[in-house]
């Protein structure tokens, strides 16, 4: 059985409903950033590489 995903919310998240979650234990296994959007917990899951995943933090803050 698999333990299910721990997922942490973006540091510059303000509750305002644009916020975005993302697995840490998926990228120190395998590599792959797990992201999801907090309003859909059940919804769909994106699997990005290291380099996508740094491109949408550094969008996140550039629009923050």
């Amino acid at each position: 059985m698999t333990e299910p995903l721990r997922w942490s919310k973006s540091s510059y998240s303000d509750n305002g409903g644009q916020c975005v979650e993302w697995a840490p234990a998926p990228a120190a296994t395998t590599g792959e950033f797990l992201v999801r959007d907090s309003k859909a917990p059940n919804g769909p899951v994106l699997t990005l590489t290291a380099e996508s995943f740094a491109g949408l933090v550094a969008l996140a803050k550039s629009h923050g």
